[in-house]
């Protein structure tokens, strides 16, 4: 499996996470023995759907700060899931480039709940790369 189809089952991890709230561990380890999977596949979905879980303010507070005028509890849990996988990729995995993480979470954002969707998405990953970027790199005034 690629790493694409790892991206899309964990976000429907994320996903299914934040709509069923039945025991975490039971479901991550159902899925991960489920689906025909490389330990590269797994070990990359789990590092997702922990890194997420452990670092969700932060994100949250990302998605909140650049989605202007929209409430978290507003954003679809589809498009949620999408962005909070998109942004801990961005801010925490660094074998991924910003770039490919926001053309997939569009993707998936088309994919799985609609078009204009992919445009809302790319929208605020965009500028959470921005602001990742100037964090990692920031200019020198002289």
């Amino acid at each position: 499996m690629g790493r694409r189809a790892s991206r899309e089952i964990a976000m429907k991890l994320l996903y299914q996470l934040e709509i069923q709230k039945g025991n975490r561990e039971q479901q991550i380890n159902y899925v991960l023995e489920n689906n025909v999977l490389t330990e590269n596949d797994k070990a990359y979905i789990r590092d997702v759907v922990d890194g997420v879980k452990n670092n969700l303010t932060i994100i949250d507070n990302q998605i909140s700060t650049y989605a202007k005028d929209w409430k978290l509890y507003r954003i679809s849990k589809v498009d949620l899931s999408i962005l909070r996988l998109s942004i801990y990729e961005m801010m925490f995995r660094t074998d991924i480039p910003p770039n490919v993480s926001i053309n997939e979470a569009v993707e998936l954002a088309k994919k799985y709940s609609g078009r204009e969707a992919g445009a809302f998405v790319n929208g605020i990953l965009g500028k959470v790369a921005a602001n990742v970027e100037n964090q990692l790199n920031p200019s020198v005034d002289n």
